[in-house]
């Protein structure tokens, strides 16, 4: 993943409604499609879920659409030549309108493993919840 000018644009690839969602919170259907398909995210965490899906499938526009306006790039580039193969919620903690997510993401690129580890902090805007930041560890 890096954030910058793109060049090419991995296509969306969504998986159909009764496949298993790529966070694995359930199935596709029940689980993030909704939210990808604009639904609010009822919690922090399932925002964080439905983010990682979005990165997962290649859905540009949730991530931009789920980022704070005050600290979302310019660009987001998606690498297509990364796999995202897992995704744990060590922790989720909330407060009205902050929240607090922490969780390992796993990836897969050019035939090495990787594991992203971020505390992600998260805000309700208008009755919905963004991604405002995060410390990678």
């Amino acid at each position: 993943m890096s954030f910058g000018s793109a060049s090419s644009r991995p296509s969306v690839s969504r998986p159909s409604a009764h496949a298993p969602c790529p966070c694995g919170g359930g199935v596709f259907g029940a689980c993030c499609a909704p939210i990808l398909d604009g639904a609010p995210a009822p919690s922090a965490e399932r925002l964080m879920r439905s983010r990682y899906t979005a990165f997962a499938v290649g859905d540009e526009a949730h991530l931009v659409r789920s980022w704070h306006p005050r600290t979302r790039p310019e660009h987001i580039d998606l690498d297509d030549g990364t796999v995202w193969t897992g995704l744990d919620i060590e922790e989720a903690v909330g407060d009205g309108d902050a929240a607090v997510v922490a969780f390992r993401a796993r990836w897969r690129q050019a035939g090495r493993d990787g594991e992203l580890v971020e505390r992600s902090r998260f805000a309700r805007r208008g009755g919905r919840w963004v991604y405002v930041d995060g410390d990678v560890t």
